[in-house]
């Protein structure tokens, strides 16, 4: 009873403290959380990381809140699961009420650019880090080499959407990496775990169709409001944007219960608050129906990544123990590192190239000295994100800008 007790205690300590320095978006997120259970506490394996982040990018929801609720129900059981994932989530839901409040009554909003501008660089060292560990682990050959250089094609050359390029190296990985076997077959099991994986991405295309399906809503209910994130909550792949449009398809024009101008405010909230992005549900929730809207907004768009997450996490070791879905799972591994790569270097490119042919020379130092005293000296990323904001509100104070 002890040794549970002290076990849920380490994971709301470790992931209330990542919820308030989790900055600079799920990569940033999962490299922390790689850094912390894997590399410094040894919670679990990093050949397990890499398996539980490649299945997590194949289900809807936030994938950095999904390794929370990973690493909770791994290392401390179900009750992990659920403390792990609060924790994680708590922080940001209570910075982006607060700025709600003071958005709804002041009508304007905190200004934290200078601390963001130290922070990114700094989180694009923890990024770094975590990349070249992962990756170590997951190109384990010639094949998964070519494997990853052809997801990243699909990303940066065809513009393909993350989870079908995923789903794309996976199969296709697979039957490669298989295709020296003759005398296996594809397993039932496998081909129906794909299928429904196939499924639910399609399903995601057609969720954000329906989204666009205008009618007049006069009346704001808490049920609709949480039946509209819930729904939200259940189809979401692909991160932010994809979470733009389908606010901007039923907040503004199916229901009419924000304006275009509160959408554009509500993410920005969630892009400078700390933690997932979908914290931004919170803000929302709070304009139209005050802090009862906060609560049932916030419930409802991230109950479906508890749920999704505790069905998700006892298959990995049974897809691990065939042949087949195992090959599956490592191409998938190390399609996902290739997506890691591709958003990492997006991130590079606007946070020390912010305009053509300039080098911020000052962001490019902070990530430098940041990865040597993340590699180096083992500091930890927590120290780096407050350096990163000091030196940030520091450059502000004398006039620095980008």
């Amino acid at each position: 009873m002890n040794s549970t007790l002290g076990r849920l205690s380490e994971v709301a300590t470790l992931f209330f403290k990542l919820g308030i320095i989790g900055f600079g978006g799920p990569v940033a997120h999962i490299a922390m959380i790689e850094d912390e259970v894997v590399k410094r506490r040894q919670w679990m394996t990093r050949e397990h990381f890499l398996d539980l982040l490649g299945a997590t990018n194949l289900i809807p929801g936030p994938n950095s809140t999904e390794m929370a609720i990973h690493v909770g129900y791994v290392y401390a059981g179900w009750l992990g699961l659920i403390v792990a994932g609060v924790c994680f989530i708590l922080p940001a839901v209570l910075i982006t009420g607060v700025f709600a409040w003071i958005y709804v009554n002041y009508g304007n909003l905190p200004q934290v650019a200078p601390l963001l501008y130290g922070i990114k660089p700094a989180v694009l060292a923890v990024i770094l880090d975590a990349l070249w560990r992962l990756g170590k682990k997951a190109v384990k050959s010639r094949q998964m080499s070519a494997i990853a250089l052809g997801v990243v094609v699909l990303l940066l050359l065809l513009k393909l959407n993350e989870v079908i390029a995923l789903l794309i190296g996976g199969i296709l990985g697979m039957i490669w990496l298989r295709s020296g076997d003759r005398n296996n077959t594809p397993p039932n099991t496998a081909n129906f775990l794909i299928a429904n994986l196939t499924t639910g991405a399609a399903f995601k295309t057609t969720a954000v169709s329906a989204a666009t399906t205008a009618h007049t809503v006069t009346n704001v209910s808490l049920w609709k409001l949480g039946l509209f994130f819930l729904k939200v909550g259940s189809v979401l792949f692909g991160g932010g944007f994809v979470l733009v449009a389908f606010l901007e398809g039923g907040l503004v024009q199916e229901y009419g219960w924000l304006t275009q101008q509160q959408l554009l405010d509500a993410i920005a909230i969630g892009q400078f608050t700390p933690g997932p992005v979908l914290s931004t549900a919170t803000f929302i929730g709070y304009i139209i129906a005050g802090v009862q809207g906060a609560i049932v907004a916030t419930v409802g768009i991230f109950l479906p990544s508890f749920f999704f997450t505790a069905i998700l996490n006892p298959l990995v070791p049974r897809l691990r123990a065939s042949k087949w879905t195992s090959a599956f799972l490592d191409a998938v591994n190390v399609s996902a590192v290739a997506l890691m790569f591709v958003v990492t270097l997006e991130l590079a490119a606007t946070t020390l190239i912010p305009k053509a042919a300039y080098v911020d020379f000052l962001a490019v130092a902070i990530a430098i000295i940041s990865a040597v005293l993340l590699i180096r000296f083992r500091i930890n990323a927590a120290w780096l994100v407050f350096g990163g904001a000091f030196i940030g509100w520091v450059a502000s104070f004398l006039g620095y800008t980008r």
